[in-house]
């Protein structure tokens, strides 16, 4: 599907109109603009996504609860094993986007992993129902029930888990990246629609997780965990077929450049690394500015420039690196390192609401009326809901009112979303420390230190504000980093700028566990509790929600400090645009002055060089 068809009528003007470029149908023609893409085929797409997330929340939301229950697993292992299976699971997208980006392509990619997934949830459900099935050893220690299960078993989980994470790896990256390619960022109105898309696909993503929430948390923890995990793999086998009935619809993106796009950008740092003694003269740069169609040398990564130069200094193109067009995509890739790593705190802040908020939540008094009792797991519905309520909100009320008076077609800048949902996030770390300050007071108060299976006098819609920050930071954080990384990185790799987005929260889930591990064998050593003792009661989570409030408070400030100098990367048809534009109007300019003032042109021509340098 990336070479055009030669039966396609290419050169009918009525459909030359309306042709999508860059992008072909399903029988390798031109894409037209009126039949292909658009929400028509999103929706097919966002279907798909629904259901992934259901199931991804089906696991991992009560992840917690079945390593601790079922295979007998400590509450710090087994949040260790959450933040690493976590963490793994959104940084095989780096891997899945470059098998896409590169060979594959993003509509093959998804259908693999989706049949890799579906297999993973198979085989999570045949292993629960031998668990179920084994005699497990428990013994009661100082009022803490630890069972153990055979190792065959829990082996035979953990390579399932992985499975399910090696199908989410090339799923994740791609469907977003496919769903956003049915749209035309060159287009007016497919631009602004693009970037609803992203707020609308969280909002339907945030339905089926809490579809998820509510339905599988509610049968794995009161009819079968084996049941649970069965219909998550049958509703990822007909999500498949959801997303083949919508083939004949799709946009497929095509390699304009008919050339690896990681090999093309990679040959800019072998060239800048090659070419680092020699100097960039004058003459060279003067003639790389003065291209037909220029992405001048920005002043950032000025290192990168000598990859224009060959051996002896001149400035012949090697393949690939015309019009520096390559050595302006890498500086854009290099600009995105310090958001991507100032983001990692917030990614750590996110790793908690599956782990410690649901052992805290299981402490805690969850009866409804007429006795109904909420699953620990579920409480992350609020989140859910939060994400529900306000990305309506925030798409259809403040984006219009922000871009009345900024002009911009998302109403704030990128970085400006994210930097905010920044501040709700540490400001949520510091609502759930003084939640769990009080419930160890209330604890202490009623003598159930010592007691963990008792149930605390204190009810669970105390943390209720704390879920709700958490979705109102991922309608302004998380949606606007999936934005920004598929923004900024060339058309050949967006794939890869989604799987960026997800390295942050991989990247952030490994630096939780890590944090993890260090705090319980420094605070636990020499006979003392650690923060995360089996027994919350004795714990002292309230202490790590406190040094996470401090940490995304000097995250914030460091991703504030970097995003004041970011420049964001112009797409390369706005940049035709408005050069076009300054061209007709320099021109003008030149023949309305030569003929008033006798001006020459060449001093003339010098000026339009001069200003074209700041373009």
């Amino acid at each position: 599907m990336a070479i055009v068809s030669t039966t396609c009528n290419t050169q009918d003007p009525l459909l030359e109109e309306t042709v999508v470029n860059g992008s072909v149908d399903c029988k390798g023609c031109p894409a037209r603009r009126s039949t292909s893409g658009g929400w028509r085929s999103a929706s097919f797409i966002i279907a798909v996504e629904v259901a992934e997330r259901f199931a991804c929340f089906g696991i991992s939301s009560n992840l917690i609860t079945y390593l601790t229950g079922p295979l007998g697993q400590s509450t710090a292992t087994a949040a260790e094993n959450v933040n690493a299976w976590s963490g793994t699971a959104t940084l095989l997208p780096l891997l899945g986007a470059f098998v896409a980006d590169a060979y594959l392509g993003r509509y093959r990619t998804i259908i693999i992993s989706s049949l890799i997934y579906a297999l993973g949830l198979g085989l999570l459900t045949l292993s629960a129902m031998l668990t179920s099935l084994s005699n497990l050893d428990c013994q009661n220690t100082n009022n803490i029930t630890s069972c153990s299960t055979p190792q065959l078993l829990v082996f035979s989980f953990i390579f399932s888990l992985y499975l399910v994470a090696i199908g989410q790896g090339g799923h994740k990256p791609c469907v977003q990246a496919f769903g956003a390619d049915q749209f035309d960022g060159n287009d007016p109105k497919e631009s602004i629609a693009r970037s609803s898309f992203f707020n609308w696909w969280y909002f339907t993503l945030s339905t089926g997780v809490l579809l998820s929430l509510v339905i599988i948390v509610y049968i794995q923890d009161n009819l079968s965990w084996a049941l649970g995990f069965g219909i998550l793999c049958i509703l990822m086998l007909v999500a498949l077929v959801v997303f083949l009935l919508g083939a004949k619809t799709y946009r497929y993106s095509v390699n304009v450049n008919k050339e690896n796009p990681f090999r093309r950008i990679g040959q800019v740092f072998f060239f800048a690394v090659k070419n680092r003694r020699n100097a960039l003269s004058v003459t060279v740069a003067e003639e790389e500015v003065l291209q037909p169609l220029p992405q001048q040398c920005s002043e950032q990564f000025k290192f990168l420039n000598k990859a224009l130069l060959a051996q002896d200094g001149s400035s012949e193109d090697w393949k690939g690196c015309s019009l520096n067009e390559n050595v302006e995509e890498a500086k854009g890739l290099l600009r995105l390192i310090p958001i991507w790593t100032t983001c990692l705190v917030y990614a750590i802040v996110f790793a908690q609401a599956s782990t410690f908020f649901t052992k805290q939540g299981a402490t805690m008094d969850r009866k409804l009326a007429q006795g109904l009792t909420i699953p620990a797991a579920s409480l992350q519905l609020f989140t859910a809901v939060s994400i529900i309520i306000f990305i309506p909100l925030y798409d259809r009320v403040f984006v219009p009112i922000t871009r009345t008076l900024t002009q911009k077609p998302t109403g704030i800048t990128m970085l400006r979303r994210i930097g905010t949902g920044m501040f709700l996030s540490a400001f949520s770390m510091v609502i759930a420390a003084l939640v769990e300050m009080k419930r160890l007071k209330t604890a202490q108060e009623y003598g159930l230190v010592d007691t963990p299976d008792v149930t605390i006098p204190m009810s669970v819609w105390w943390l209720v504000p704390q879920y709700l920050l958490f979705g109102l930071a991922d309608v302004l954080t998380i949606v606007g980093l999936q934005e920004f990384f598929y923004d900024q990185v060339p058309n050949e790799l967006k794939s890869v700028g989604l799987s960026l987005y997800l390295s942050v929260l991989g990247v952030g889930s490994f630096l939780s566990s890590f944090l993890v591990s260090v705090i319980d064998k420094a605070t636990g050593g020499d006979g003392g509790e650690s923060w995360f003792a089996s027994n919350l009661n004795q714990a002292h989570l309230d202490y790590f929600y406190w040094l996470l409030a401090g940490l995304s408070a000097a995250g914030l400030a460091a991703f504030l400090f970097f995003s004041k100098s970011f420049v964001y990367t112009m797409g390369r048809s706005d940049q035709v645009r408005i050069y076009s534009l300054l061209v007709w109007v320099i021109r003008r300019m030149i023949e309305l002055f030569h003929q008033s003032f006798c001006i020459t042109p060449m001093i003339l021509s010098a000026a339009s060089f001069s200003y074209h340098l700041k373009i």
